[in-house]
């Protein structure tokens, strides 16, 4: 699994354009946080290039709080952590957390 960090705020805008052409897959990770690791690693171990269409990107919640809560005021969601949020044409189309992230769902978006 390839995943692409998400670091700055104005990624915000260029992952929203980008999900016009490839849906575009957030993961929200906090690191101090065993439930959000264990979701992240059961991602990473499903996760099969070439069978899901989302790009993932990777959001280090703790070290980007600022990232975190721009994105629940950007896509109208409650900030959860862990939490996966599925962006399609500039929207979030999907969203879910802690145990509810599972790759074979994720697969069919």
């Amino acid at each position: 699994m390839q995943w692409h960090n998400l670091t700055t705020e104005e990624q915000i805008a260029q992952i929203k354009e980008e999900s016009k052409a490839q849906k575009v897959m957030i993961f929200k990770h906090s690191t101090r946080c065993s439930i959000s690791s264990m979701a992240k690693n059961r991602l990473e171990r499903s996760w099969q290039e070439g069978e899901v269409s989302l790009k993932p990107y990777y959001l280090d919640l703790i070290s980007y709080r600022n990232i975190s809560n721009r994105l629940a005021d950007e896509f109208g969601v409650l900030h959860e952590s862990p939490q996966v949020l599925v962006i399609e044409n500039g929207s979030c189309v999907y969203d879910n957390s802690h145990m509810g992230i599972n790759y074979n769902e994720l697969k069919t978006l």
